[in-house]
């Protein structure tokens, strides 16, 4: 289909969505956009969860309350069944690993002008397009969202919304032309928080893979919340560090990073070579994240892999950090060894927690940032 074609065809009428993963960041949408009256349905390989959205509907909590959404949902072993009604817009928003067989899987099931956003972690837009084609492949970012799935048919938010302060949603084309589909999107996804479109997803998509990588592994060795590695001296540096360390491999492949949780990519590799007002300022910035977070600050996407017996997305991020950072020359060490200590965790070679955390701060030389 044209880049800039609209997101469904003539006489239509509105757009049918499916959200491919219903999981934390995948129901809260696919919730959400079903609240605003949008033509939703949820596609996930939980048998009980998909049971319960359907005969509960979809329970989304956060810092104002409760709402319930009625949805349909969709066993993966069901998909087949859209082919009735085929879909005009797929989000992908399964964990990394499942990218290829989760495009695969939607991709008969797409409408003739039908397209797929990527709403996931990492850099997936080149596997997804080698499947549906890169004119049919838009790129979408979900950055602090901080949600997680905490029962079937219940998903939590634990980061109060964005709004006007912060642009939570980041929606745009692979080519970085502004498209009416593009605006459509993020229209959508206004629906459940601030929404825009960008001429630079490539840079979106790393800085929020620096993002990610800062905390989420940090979160799962230590077995602290999202909250507690800001206030954990240690920690708060190893996140410093490896946000330097993703910066530098980023600019080495050209990306030209946008501002990494408020701040210029600039003043967080400053703070990482120990420039003392560079590190005021990025410790000033985790500490406003905090501020935005409720309850018991959240777990990282790795944290909650780990206490559920799934198998990380690490070596995906900052496993990813670490093998382009040596296939650019510019070895990413800190990333490689956090990689190693979570998958050591996810085979039962770790327990989590602060010891395992003060053990790497040690091991690595890293010093607090401040004391």
């Amino acid at each position: 289909m044209p880049a800039d074609g609209p997101p469904a065809g003539p006489g239509r009428g509105p757009p049918r969505i499916a959200i491919v993963g219903a999981g934390a960041v995948g129901a809260w949408v696919g919730g959400c956009m079903a609240l605003a009256g949008h033509d939703v349905t949820l596609i996930d390989p939980w048998p009980a969860h998909v049971a319960a959205m359907n005969r509960d509907g979809l329970r989304l909590t956060d810092a104002d309350g409760e709402r319930r959404a009625r949805v349909l949902a969709l066993d993966i072993c069901n998909v087949q069944s859209l082919n009735r009604r085929p879909v005009d817009i797929a989000f992908i928003c399964m964990k990394l690993p499942d990218t290829a067989w989760a495009t695969e899987l939607i991709r008969p099931c797409l409408a003739d002008r039908g397209f797929v956003v990527t709403m996931q972690n990492g850099l997936v837009e080149e596997t997804v397009a080698g499947i549906v084609g890169w004119s049919r492949t838009l790129g979408a970012i979900a950055s602090t969202i901080s949600v997680e799935l905490v029962g079937p048919g219940h998903v939590e938010r634990t980061q109060r919304a964005g709004g006007d302060a912060y642009t939570v949603f980041r929606v745009g084309e692979l080519h970085g032309g502004i498209t009416a589909r593009a605006e459509a999107v993020a229209a959508m996804l206004r629906s459940c928080d601030s929404a825009r479109v960008t001429g630079n997803l490539h840079g979106e998509r790393w800085a929020k893979l620096v993002a990610n990588t800062m905390s989420t592994a940090v979160c799962g060795i230590s077995g602290l919340s999202l909250s507690e590695i800001v206030e954990h001296p240690g920690a708060r540096a190893l996140q410093i560090r490896l946000a330097g360390e993703a910066i530098r491999v980023g600019r080495a492949l050209g990306y030209h990073l946008e501002p990494v949780r408020g701040l210029a990519a600039d003043t967080w590799a400053a703070a990482a070579e120990g420039d003392a007002r560079a590190l005021e300022q990025c410790e000033a910035a985790l500490r406003a994240g905090n501020a935005r977070r409720t309850g018991a600050g959240g777990r990282s996407g790795t944290a909650q892999d780990l206490a559920k017996g799934r198998w990380p997305e690490v070596e995906h991020m900052n496993g990813c950090v670490a093998r382009l950072g040596r296939e650019a020359g510019l070895p990413a060490t800190t990333h490689e060894r956090v990689t190693a200590l979570v998958i050591d965790a996810a085979r039962g070679d770790l327990v989590p927690g602060i010891d395992a955390l003060d053990r790497l701060v040690l091991e690595l030389g890293v010093l607090p940032a401040s004391r």
